[in-house]
């Protein structure tokens, strides 16, 4: 998908897309390099969009790891569908079913959940819902990466997961905020 249809449908679809500009290189490279994809077998992505991220994460998963990517557009949803790799599932579904989808899919912990999710224009209950789902599904000391505009939010994750870390990325548009959280 190219920038300018993403930009129409971020315009059409701003509650659920979130935003008009898909992630940077940069910002999507900074996720993964604040992880530990390398030691990682099972990934939940949410909020996938387009699959920016997603092929960024293909990319450097190890081979026998396994990405579950959701996302509820469903002009994106054909776009991820065009990616050609047997270990990614997509999950045509809200994040809040995660766990359905590891059942489906004989997977237990997940090691990394890296979210892209508009948590700023989700209604409050159902952000606290996907956050806490993921934590619960995370295995001991695995990671939850989300991609924010602003701070606003921390104080959400610091309540459901205690530390949080801050990066920022600023080749972006707009510039942008890594949230790292880490179950103990």
């Amino acid at each position: 998908m190219n920038r300018f249809k993403f930009f129409k449908e971020g315009i059409r679809n701003l509650k659920t897309v979130g935003t008009v500009t898909r992630s940077s290189r940069y910002l999507c490279d900074k996720v993964i390099n604040h992880s530990k994809i390398h030691q990682a077998r099972v990934i939940i992505e949410l909020g996938a969009g387009d699959g920016v991220l997603t092929k960024r994460i293909l990319k450097r998963m190890p081979d026998d790891c396994k990405l579950i990517a959701f996302e509820i557009n469903d002009m994106f949803i054909d776009t991820l569908e065009a990616i050609d790799d047997p270990r990614l599932i997509i999950a045509a579904d809200s994040a809040e079913n995660i766990q359905k989808y590891l059942d489906d899919h004989n997977l237990d912990q997940v090691d990394i959940v890296y979210s892209a999710l508009p948590f700023s224009v989700i209604p409050k209950e159902v952000a606290n819902s996907i956050i806490n789902i993921s934590k619960s599904v995370l295995a001991p000391e695995g990671e939850y990466l989300q991609i924010h505009y602003s701070l606003i939010a921390k104080k959400l994750y610091e309540k459901i997961f205690g530390k949080v870390e801050v990066f920022f990325q600023p080749i972006n548009i707009p510039p942008a905020f890594i949230l790292k959280c880490v179950k103990e």
